[in-house]
Order: structure tokens, then C-alpha cells, then sequence
């Protein structure tokens, strides 16, 4: 491919900070450098919202948060999904009726088991599919789009990885029901939202944590991962200590004579010290009611009280604020963010009591957030949708299967993390030769406009002609800003096609 081979020296420019450039035809450079970093990409209306407010209205506007409706563009197309639309409880019984179907295959038959075992993978495939969608829809559509990039950096830090047993039937109903709700307000909640999901309770293996025979998985990665960081100064005998406290914590049973669409009625479940939440619940019977020592702190046997204390005492430590500040400031500021605004975040956590929204705010009127504008460089999700932004600029589209198959290839797909520490996001983790190489093809085939993001239900593919990035959008925001590589680059370009693809994998527009 001749254009790819020609441009490619342009996009390992992209390991080269941007010089900052002063100019612009509606907004300051610092204002549109703050606009990148505030929402996942550009649009019309998010830059009219902000020219009609003002960067503090602005900000307090996204930080109220709120409710959070489907975005209007393609709400008939997230809601034509079954993980969407689905109770938990029902997907995971239909999913067994699936797997059933399976094992009832003669076994001698190979060629009728080979083709069951296929159509229940297509059938978990699919599944899995939805649930990546719907977060990129969203993502993409989404009005609030800092509460977006916020969701997307929760679901990061609190990983899960779908392809694991069961976790896959969760993962909407995670994103939407334990990160969503809790992604500006207080971390304490957002921990406790986590520890009671589902997906959690299977991803790191909590809901086979019972008395007697204990797992310290996520115990260990709570603290480790979610909230203190691994030099916080907590012991084995902590992570020992706080699996005993978890004891009990797991999903409702799913099997047995009681169970009907996934919620067991027998009367065990209604008696004193059991807790639950959807498929969330804590069974006393399974509990460790001895007394525990944690953090320097005693907490005698009392049920799940116990949890909620731990948690509580957990999110209270100074290396929570720390911790949970500089992953804040390193997503969205630089990738060594400077110390004293992460002290400056951290103090307001432990101000606010670990109110996100108030720490967001001493980030984002902080003015480290633009002076180092062009040295933090985008993860494959934030490139994805903040080109699919700039292109379509919400025009809705009609297939997401190419989101995800174009985030697959860029190695970073939606719950696809392995291990629970989820993707990195410093520049050097996406800014390889083959990285590039792989985002000059996606820019490619979202700037020609051939691609089946517009296909119909029956899998027929209008034509599309190619999107006009060089537009007003672009003019107002990108264009002040433009390297001079980057112009030279453009000015070559000898079709729509082109000039689209060498702007989306252009070092000005990878870096935010």
C-alpha cells in the first residue's frame, strides 16, 4: 500500500510532542486544548456548548452529571440489544439453555457437537459485541462527555475481563449500573458499586470467597489496584485480614429448585444479616464472624457492616487520595503529571471526602491541564472515538461493528484486559511503529467513508461519500494548531479519502 508506506514516517512523528501553536478563529488555542482534554474529541455542539458558557459553566455543567439518558442518535440501536434490554438474571439463564443445548448433542454425532460448540461461541461472541458497543456508542454520542471519559477510565481502573467464565453477561450491566451512576460522585460509593457488581464478584473470584476456604484474589486487588497502590504500606496479613472480611460477599445462587429468573425465594434468603442488591448478596452463613485486625484497626464480626467499614477505612488513607490522584492527573494531564497538582487533587479528596467531581474540578482549572497541551498521547479508545467525533460530527450510524473490530485491532478491546490491571495509558504503550501502522489503516477506513458503519439491517451498504473534515469544525479547532509536517502532509493529499486519512493519523491529532 503505497500511501500507507509514504506517510508512515508522519505518524512515528507522533512520538515527538507537539510544539504549542497561538492563533484561532473562534476559541483560543487554550481553550481547544482544554476542550481535548475535557472531552474524548471535538464536535459542533460540544464546542458551541462551551463558546455559549464559558469554560467554569462549562465545567460545572459536566460535573453535575445527572442523569444520563441514551444518547438520541442511536438509542434505537443500543436498545435493539439484548444485554442492553436483558435482565442479568435472564441473560444468564438463557446462556445456560445455550450451553445445554450443547451437552444434549450426541457425542458420537462430532459433526452435530463440532456445529453446536460453534453456534455457542458465535453465541458468547455476540454477546460480548453488544457489550463493547454499547460502552463506544456511548462514548462517541454521549452529550456529557467528560461523565464519558470518566466512565471509560473507571471501567479501566476497575477492570474486568469478559471472556472469563460468566463475567461477559455482567459487563453492560456493570458499565451501566455500578460504573455509570458513580463515575462523578463519591469513591467510596464507586468502590462499593464495584464490590457488589457481579462481574466483579466473578472476575476476581470473591464470590467463591466463604468461610473456611478463603480467596484473597480480590482482597489483594482492591487495595492494590483500585484504591491504595502497591507501596501504601499495607501487609499480607492486611490482604489476609480483608479476604476474611469479604467472606460471604458473592451473586445469588443460580441453580435449584427455588430459582426462578434468577432470584431464589426459599427463606433462607429472608433471614436477618442477609444483604442484597440485584444479583448481589451477602449470606451471613457463609461468613468469617471473627474479630479482624486491618490497617491498625480492629473490626469485631458483624456481617456485612464489616465490609462497609473496611471500605470506608480503606478510601480514608492519604495513599487513596495519592493513589487515586495521579492516575486521574496521569489519564488526563501527562504521563509524569506534576507533583504539586496531584497534592492539590489529593487534598481535595480528602477534603471532599473523595467527591471525583471536586478533585475533576481542581484538575481541570488547574493550569497544568493545557500547559503541557501535545505531550499526552491517545489511547486506542480515545483515538477511535474522537475520530469517529470529528468525522461524523453525530450523525448516527447504523452499525457498530466496526468500532469494535477496529479497537481489536488496535489491541485495546472493550473488557479485553486479561489481568485486572487494566490498559496502560502513557504514550509509550501506543506509540509504536505497528501501533501506528494499525491506526493509519482505521483512519484510513473511517475517513473514506467505505466502511459498514452505515449498513441497514439486512446488511446492505449504502453509498457514503467520504466525510468533509476540512470543515468548519476542523477550521475553527484543529487548523490554528497545525504543525507544519502536518500542513505539508494535507497539502499533498489528492482526494478527500487522503486528506481525511493523513489528518485522523496525523501526530496533531493523536496527541490531545
Amino acid at each position: 500500500m503505497p500511501i500507507r508506506l509514504k506517510y508512515l514516517g508522519l505518524l512515528l512523528l507522533a512520538m515527538t510532542p507537539l510544539a504549542q501553536a497561538s492563533g484561532g478563529n473562534a476559541l483560543s488555542t487554550d481553550d481547544i486544548a482544554w476542550l481535548r482534554r475535557a472531552s474524548f474529541g471535538l464536535d459542533s455542539a460540544t464546542v458551541e456548548r462551551y463558546r455559549e458558557l464559558g469554560r467554569t459553566r462549562f465545567l460545572d455543567e459536566e460535573l453535575a452529571g445527572g442523569d444520563d439518558p441514551l444518547p438520541p442518535p442511536v438509542a434505537p440501536l443500543i436498545n435493539s440489544y439484548e444485554v442492553y434490554t436483558t435482565s442479568p438474571a435472564k441473560l444468564i439463564a438463557d446462556y445456560r439453555d445455550e450451553a445445554k443445548k450443547v451437552k444434549e448433542v450426541d457425542a458420537a454425532d462430532t459433526s452435530a457437537k463440532d456445529m453446536a460448540k460453534k453456534d455457542f461461541q458465535m453465541y458468547r461472541r455476540d454477546l460480548y459485541k453488544q457489550s463493547a458497543e454499547v460502552e463506544l456508542l456511548r462514548a462517541i454520542y454521549g452529550r456529557n462527555q467528560l461523565k464519558e471519559q470518566m466512565v471509560w477510565f473507571w471501567l479501566n481502573h476497575f477492570s474486568i475481563y469478559a471472556a472469563k467464565g460468566g463475567v461477559g453477561l455482567f459487563a453492560t450491566d456493570y458499565e451501566e449500573n455500578a460504573i455509570r451512576p458513580h463515575a462523578l460522585g463519591k469513591f467510596k460509593d464507586l468502590v462499593m458499586a464495584t464490590l457488589e457488581s457481579p462481574a466483579m464478584q466473578l472476575y476476581l473470584d470473591n464470590a467463591h470467597n466463604i468461610r473456611g476456604k478463603t480467596n484473597e484474589n480480590y482482597a489483594r486487588e482492591l487495595m492494590e489496584l483500585h484504591t491504595l497502590g502497591v507501596n501504601a504500606g499495607y501487609t499480607q496479613q492486611d490482604v489476609q485480614q480483608l479476604s476474611l472480611i469479604l467472606t460471604g460477599a458473592g451473586i445469588e445462587p443460580q441453580r435449584g429448585p427455588n430459582i426462578i429468573n434468577g432470584i431464589d425465594d426459599r427463606f433462607l434468603y429472608q433471614r436477618p444479616g442477609v444483604v442484597r442488591n440485584g444479583l448481589f448478596v451477602f449470606l451471613p452463613g457463609r461468613h468469617d464472624y471473627s474479630t479482624k485486625q486491618f490497617l491498625g484497626h480492629t473490626i469485631k464480626g458483624s456481617g456485612f457492616d464489616e465490609i462497609e467499614k473496611s471500605v470506608d477505612l480503606i478510601v480514608h488513607q492519604p495513599a487513596c487520595a495519592q493513589f487515586i490522584s495521579r492516575k486521574l492527573a496521569t489519564y488526563f494531564v501527562a504521563d509524569d503529571p506534576p507533583p504539586a497538582l496531584v497534592d492539590a487533587m489529593a487534598q481535595t479528596f480528602q477534603r471532599t471526602d473523595g467527591d471525583i467531581a471536586a478533585v475533576l474540578r481542581t484538575m481541570f482549572l488547574s493550569k497544568d491541564i493545557t500547559i503541557g497541551y501535545g505531550k499526552k498521547f491517545k489511547d486506542p479508545t480515545q483515538f477511535l472515538v474522537s475520530a469517529m467525533r470529528m468525522s461524523y460530527d453525530g450523525k448516527p450510524i447504523t452499525n457498530a461493528d466496526p468500532l469494535v473490530n477496529w479497537l481489536n485491532q488496535m489491541t485495546e478491546p472493550v473488557y479485553g484486559h486479561s489481568t485486572p490491571d487494566g490498559w496502560a495509558s502513557d504514550s509509550a504503550s501506543w506509540s509504536s511503529s505497528g501501533q501506528m501502522a494499525k491506526r493509519f489503516d482505521v483512519a484510513r477506513a473511517i475517513g473514506s467513508g467505505r466502511n459498514r458503519l452505515f449498513a441497514n439491517t439486512d446488511g446492505d451498504v449504502p453509498h457514503i461519500d467520504p466525510p468533509m473534515l476540512n470543515s468548519s469544525l476542523f477550521q475553527q479547532t484543529l487548523e490554528p494548531a497545525l504543525s507544519a509536517a502536518t500542513r505539508d502532509a494535507l497539502a499533498k493529499a489528492t482526494s478527500q479519502v487522503e486528506w481525511n486519512t493523513f489528518l485522523l493519523s496525523s501526530p496533531d491529532f493523536n496527541y490531545r
